[in-house]
């Protein structure tokens, strides 16, 4: 796996499942990260989660944009759910990501590099029932950098205490402890890139060609 990474999670008191749900899966030369959140809490909206990170892993050889439109096409019986995802190209050092709704993604950069913080444009809108346009971002990406999801039960201002040296799952655990609402359902993933994937010193050929 070309990312080290963490994930922490909050059930909301009372409940049994959380409508905080995150995927983490590889292939076809990519590598998708999504953190999806069901709309209001409880086992309604863990089923709408779960059913989108359904949907998403038996897809991942479509382009980003296009999983999002699959989910909203197959959620529309559901609550619907926000969600943000990133797909990320480890041969080439790129990742393209995007938003609907409220769950938040920066990505930090490791070093002294120009854009140091990049902060995911989130479209208004619900996946299964209000699907704004849809316009993915494509960045690259190097060894280090360091990508931060986390849903609306945690609050803003983790943003000012990120740091992309600091251990994801440390990193995850803090921002949970530190920053949850408690009146929601929580979720924090972060994600390091180890690098360029190299095969004899050359980027590693994918056997199916990665679509953003």
């Amino acid at each position: 796996m070309p990312i080290d990474y963490g994930v922490a999670s909050f059930i909301l008191p009372g409940e049994q499942a959380s409508g905080d749900q995150f995927l983490v899966s590889r292939n076809y030369g990519r590598v998708l990260i999504a953190a999806i959140d069901g709309i209001g809490h409880g086992e309604e909206a863990a089923t709408a989660a779960r059913a989108a990170t359904s949907i998403l892993n038996e897809a991942l050889d479509q382009p980003i944009i296009s999983l999002v439109m699959m989910c909203h096409e197959k959620l529309r019986s559901t609550r619907g759910v926000v969600m943000s995802l990133a797909s990320i190209n480890p041969s080439h050092g790129m990742m393209t990501w995007l938003g609907v709704g409220n769950v938040q993604g920066i990505l930090i950069r490791s070093g002294n590099r120009i854009n140091e913080q990049e902060v995911l444009l989130l479209r208004a809108g619900v996946v299964g029932s209000q699907l704004p346009p849809l316009q993915a971002a494509v960045l690259p990406i190097a060894q280090g950098d360091t990508l931060f999801f986390a849903t609306d039960g945690i609050r803003h201002e983790f943003v000012d205490s990120l740091s992309a040296p600091e251990n994801p799952q440390r990193a995850a655990d803090r921002i949970l402890r530190l920053y949850r609402t408690g009146n929601d359902d929580a979720l924090v993933f972060v994600a390091r890139f180890k690098g360029v994937v190299l095969e004899n010193g050359y980027p590693t050929k994918n056997a199916t060609p990665f679509r953003f």
